[in-house]
């Protein structure tokens, strides 16, 4: 079981109704799990298995509004083709597998890859590249290196259409980072700012231990996660993007921020430039933009 801390603030000034920040929220990791109870097994979602956790944090630590700050939203897409030949195939591959029966789905493919090409046959294009197709092999075999295509264009200037389209391949996972400088003016800014980076490092890290107090390192649990919000006050701040629940990835302390060795009496060094890198732990999908939380400002 992770400690709970009481609330950190840097600097240690007052936040008012106006006072726009960062807060951060240290939350105990829960596993996004499996439903296997129903017909279906269900896979998990972290986002929805924290919001319990988020609700009743670890504990809070408040930074000023960093610079630079911006959000940047990005899904992937490629390139794909199919030929005619191709779908005609495909189409029979389909028939396949759609029939109960391996045999019977296997003629009924067999007929309509036969009928289609049929169908094609009487076309010239469609003859041309057949006889295309067999003399690539041939060169191929005699030590060549062409295609079908190359045989087609060099033969009569045309090649196979590809019916290229660009299609979605999937979403992102978005990452943020912030730099802090951190200059503490007194011993109790100093010892809020030696307090947060323990807490940052040690969060961040596996646990060896189990839930059950096994210390054998047999197994690492995950480290704990964070839930980052601009605020302004105490409310959510009314134009800037929201976080998703994030993994601390990377963290590094400059401790000669202003460029030279320089420290207090009590060995706290005098500027300390701090900066941490974040990952969410899921897709931004487009139905977040239609919850409570997104309907916000910007949105995610």
């Amino acid at each position: 079981m992770s400690k709970k801390f009481s609330p950190l603030r840097y600097p240690n000034s007052r936040i008012d109704t106006d006072s726009d920040y960062l807060e951060i929220r240290v939350v105990e990791y829960k596993a996004p799990g499996f439903d296997t109870s129903g017909d279906q097994a269900l896979i998990g979602n972290s986002t929805d298995e924290l919001q319990e956790n988020i609700e009743n944090p670890l504990g809070f630590i408040f930074l000023p509004i960093p610079e630079n700050i911006q959000d940047s939203n990005a899904v992937s897409w490629g390139d794909d083709n199919i030929n005619g030949l191709a779908a005609i195939g495909m189409k029979g591959a389909m028939e396949a597998i759609k029939n109960p029966s391996l045999l019977d789905g296997a003629a009924k493919a067999g007929k309509t890859v036969i009928g289609g090409i049929g169908d094609l046959a009487g076309d010239a294009g469609t003859q041309d590249a057949v006889a295309s197709f067999f003399a690539s092999k041939a060169v191929n075999v005699l030590g060549g290196n062409t295609t079908l295509d190359g045989v087609l264009a060099r033969s009569s200037g045309q090649i196979i259409n590809p019916n290229m389209e660009l299609l979605f391949n999937g979403v992102t996972l978005r990452s943020f980072s912030f730099s802090f400088d951190l200059a503490p003016r007194d011993e109790k800014e100093s010892d809020t700012i030696k307090r947060m980076f323990r807490i940052f490092k040690q969060n961040m890290q596996a646990k060896k231990s189990s839930d059950g107090g096994d210390t054998s390192g047999l197994f690492l649990r995950s480290p704990n996660v964070f839930q980052l919000n601009y605020k302004t006050g105490r409310r959510n701040h009314n134009f800037l993007h929201k976080f998703k629940p994030m993994a601390l990835l990377n963290m590094a302390v400059n401790y000669t921020g202003g460029g030279t060795y320089a420290t207090y009496d009590d060995t706290t060094p005098v500027h300390m430039k701090l900066d941490l890198s974040f990952q969410e732990l899921n897709p931004v999908y487009s139905e977040d933009y239609d919850s409570e939380e997104g309907k916000e400002g910007v949105g995610f």
